[in-house]
């Protein structure tokens, strides 16, 4: 297998245009986010032609002053990653990771630094508390070490604790590393060493531009990329309000399998494991459980084919929800997933008469499937889209994680 190492020579390798500088500019828009993001996608066909159209929206919206990232600001971004000597992915890009691509708020844009062969190899995440106790790290560094040794990428979040020794482990055989801030940022410091070795024969992954400082609201945001890259979520140790329980719920949302090592009912560090066991996740000992639990609940091929999509009036447990504008879009670039069983439900009478103060008047702080407004309200989905994506460009509505929508706090 021959290796693809991504060139640290700023001066070479292909820039992106086109639609990749359009997919750039337009995640980095003004009230864009991943799932505008793709929504946007599946309703113009194309970024160039979603950015295009984004001032008009806007303005529709009630917003005078709407201007699409600038042309110099995305050339900067990524004048700055190559300097870095990382590349930028996006969504529709043949390198994009496949597994990945199917999550619901995929991210647009990824910037990747290190050895690009780490994404053929079946992915599992290693992730668990900051500050682990020995005998988690020492289970750890025995997962990772047998996971990596039958040719798995271990995948964490390059954390203090758990994640760094995992890292540690599977430097050999490669690892992949999901940043929360710039591809340029490494944090924590004293893992600049790692994140050097682990680009010879692995990967460092990030959403977020160059130059970036990682702040608390990125990193729930980075958990759901470390899922979204694996077969599996494995949790080594974690407390009950730790970081590892937000991407284990990130896990099961998309579909993943989640993992968890036991620990001692008196050891608080052990509570979150011990809380995904009882809520029936898949106990696991050591890295044979985890090979053993994936090769029986999970065809080899699966890792190369889209998750199917859950029916939009029935979600099906453990399924990824697809939304139907990334559904369509992976099925133009050669993604595709299976059609969901529309079952058609009776409408009220309303229409779409003043549709935006209905949208609202059925939403509250609490998230609500879209597929549950569309029913209430009796209107099709092709006129409620437009009137959502006016509330969220115009900051009353906010969408949430899974696609789900609530009224804006401020």
């Amino acid at each position: 297998m021959m290796a693809r190492q991504l060139s640290l020579d700023p001066h070479h390798g292909p820039r992106p245009k086109g639609e990749g500088l359009a997919a750039l500019r337009l995640i980095r828009s003004r009230k864009v986010g991943p799932a505008t993001f793709h929504r946007l996608l599946g309703e113009h066909g194309s970024a160039q032609a979603a950015l295009a159209a984004l001032p008009a929206m806007a303005q529709a919206a009630g917003i005078q002053d709407y201007t699409p990232c600038p042309l110099s600001v995305a050339e900067a971004e990524i004048a700055a990653g190559r300097r870095a000597g990382a590349r930028l992915v996006t969504w529709g890009d043949p390198d994009y990771p496949a597994l990945l691509r199917t999550v619901a708020e995929a991210p647009p844009v990824l910037w990747l630094r290190g050895d690009m062969a780490v994404l053929e190899h079946m992915p599992v995440a290693v992730i668990g508390a900051r500050n682990a106790s020995s005998l988690g790290l020492r289970m750890a560094r025995g997962m990772a070490a047998g996971l990596s040794q039958s040719g798995t990428a271990v995948v964490a979040g390059l954390a203090r604790g758990i994640d760094t020794v995992a890292h540690e482990a599977a430097l050999h055989g490669g690892t992949i590393a999901v940043m929360a801030g710039g591809i340029d940022m490494i944090y924590p410091s004293e893992n600049a060493a790692l994140a050097e070795a682990i680009c010879e024969t692995g990967l460092l992954v990030t959403e977020q531009p160059p130059g970036t400082e990682p702040v608390a609201r990125h990193f729930p945001a980075r958990n759901r990329i470390i899922s979204g890259l694996s077969r599996a979520v494995v949790v080594v140790e974690a407390a009950h309000r730790s970081g590892s329980l937000i991407t284990a719920r990130c896990a099961l949302d998309q579909g993943r399998e989640v993992m968890a090592v036991p620990g001692h009912p008196m050891d608080a560090r052990a509570a979150g494991c011990n809380a995904l066991i009882r809520d029936g996740a898949l106990l696991v000992r050591n890295s044979a459980d985890v090979l053993a639990a994936l090769q029986s609940n999970a065809p080899a091929a699966a890792a190369e084919q889209p998750a199917p999509a859950a029916t939009p009036t029935a979600p099906v447990s453990g399924r990824v929800r697809q939304p139907a504008a990334v559904a369509r879009r992976l099925a133009e670039l050669g993604h595709d997933t299976p059609r969901p069983v529309v079952t058609h439900r009776p409408r009220d009478a309303g229409g779409p008469v003043n549709l935006e103060g209905r949208i609202l008047a059925r939403l509250g702080p609490s998230p609500t499937e879209e597929n549950m407004l569309i029913r209430d309200l009796g209107v099709p989905a092709a006129v409620l889209a437009p009137a959502i994506l006016a509330l969220e460009l115009s900051g009353r509505v906010q969408r949430m994680a899974g696609g789900r929508l609530a009224l804006s706090g401020g």
